[in-house]
Parts: structure tokens; C-alpha cells; sequence
């Protein structure tokens, strides 16, 4: 994670499916980080959540809402900057709709990172990391 946020290179991550585990916590260092509206990201599956905070795996929806792990929840909490919505329907369609704005925002991220200078871009990507979440003191 340290030498991704070191990178003088834009790094955009895509979380297309279940992002899980440790590798989960390195998309979270790029530069920007879309995702599908129907993925998942995470550092923990819910049924691993369930059974190391409950100690009962069958909580696991339980565990899901708690974790906000979807895109929504991700966006609002600024883990996330982009939400790819996901057309119903044909297939294979679906899929070009999906790619099709995929490419646009990949393309909209890469123009807007050609004017920032080297150093610009690890600030902006060390300072979205520092500003992620929600925090409360109790």
C-alpha cells in the first residue's frame, strides 16, 4: 500500500465484483475508485464479521447492513467517488452499457490528471485517503 501511495501516476481502481480482503484496502489508495452499483467492498466478508464480532455465522445480513459495504454506503462515506450504474436486461447488452461508461469515466479522470503535476497527484490522492469516512467522539 505504502509504494502504491508513493506512485507519481494516477491510479484509478475499479471494484467490479466482490472486493474483499487485504487487497480491498489497497483500491481504497487510488487516486479515484469507481464502482459498480452492484458490487461489494470490503476488508471482511459479512459471514466473517458475523462469526468474529457474534460468534455466529448465520447473522450474516445482519453483519452486511452494519458493514456498509455497498455502493451507496461507500459514496456517502467517501470511500468511493464514482458509482457505475448497472443496466437490467440483456446480458451481454448490459455489459456493453457498462463498459461503454466505464470508458467514458476512465477517460474523464485520465483528462482530468494531465494537468496536475507529479507531486499533485500523490497530495490528491493522500489527502482523499485522510478525508475518507465518518468519525465520532465519544
Amino acid at each position: 500500500m505504502l509504494t502504491l501511495a508513493e506512485l507519481k501516476v494516477p491510479v484509478i481502481a475499479i471494484v467490479i465484483g466482490e472486493g474483499s480482503s487485504g487487497g480491498a484496502l489497497a483500491l481504497g489508495v487510488g487516486n479515484k475508485v469507481l464502482m459498480l452499483e452492484n458490487a461489494i467492498y470490503s476488508i471482511l466478508s459479512p459471514e466473517g464479521y458475523a462469526s468474529i464480532l457474534w460468534k455466529d455465522a448465520s447473522r450474516t445480513k445482519e453483519a452486511a447492513e452494519k458493514m456498509k459495504l455497498t455502493a451507496k454506503d461507500l459514496y456517502d462515506l467517501k470511500i468511493i467517488d464514482k458509482i457505475i450504474k448497472e443496466p437490467k436486461g440483456d446480458e451481454q447488452e448490459s455489459f456493453l452499457k457498462v463498459a461503454k461508461s466505464l470508458k467514458r469515466e476512465i477517460q474523464k479522470i485520465v483528462d482530468e490528471m494531465k494537468s496536475k503535476t507529479q507531486e499533485e497527484i500523490v497530495e490528491d490522492r493522500y489527502q482523499k485517503f485522510r478525508n475518507m469516512g465518518e468519525y465520532k467522539i465519544i
